[in-house]
């Protein structure tokens, strides 16, 4: 065996760990975003509604998409195939945790009548009161939640 070949045995087997280790780490890691007891995310609400019809809106089981680790439902297939195509563009921020309560440390679930879109993005808040309290301060909150998000992604929703 030449050195060349042990270099490529060697790095193919510490690939081979890494991505154990990863799919490991991603196995105990709580699902990506907000669901309900059954999987589904924004309580059933379609995503794409909210920048299409500028309200939320019920989605269907029967138009439905499975994405991080969640169960996406939409009132359309027209819906449904825009989200397919470009999901970031439609879910909501913070896993579609309350984005002020991810702003203050912690996370939240979310009502999907309170919501915003900022700047393209749709951000989701506990209930309207927290909401109000949202609008106080929008870039702010935003800027201290972009900050504690990777912090606040690993805890668990109390």
């Amino acid at each position: 065996m030449t050195s060349e070949t042990t270099s490529e045995t060697t790095s193919e087997t510490t690939s081979e760990t890494t991505t154990e280790t990863t799919l490991a780490a991603e196995a105990d890691r709580p699902p990506a975003y907000f669901t309900t007891p059954a999987g589904v995310a924004i309580d059933g609400t379609d995503a794409v509604a909210y920048f299409t019809e500028g309200k939320p809106r019920a989605g269907s089981p029967e138009f439905s998409y499975d994405w991080q680790g969640a169960t996406w439902q939409f009132s359309s297939a027209d819906h449904r195939d825009r989200f397919q195509a470009n999901p970031e563009a439609y879910a909501p921020q913070y896993g579609g945790y309350c984005a002020w309560a991810v702003s203050q440390g912690y996370k939240a679930p979310t009502d999907p009548t309170a919501w915003s879109i900022v700047e393209g993005k749709l951000y989701l808040n506990y209930d309207r009161r927290i909401q109000q309290r949202w609008e106080k301060d929008i870039p702010g909150f935003i800027a201290l939640a972009n900050d504690l998000w990777t912090q606040v992604m690993e805890m668990e929703v109390p």
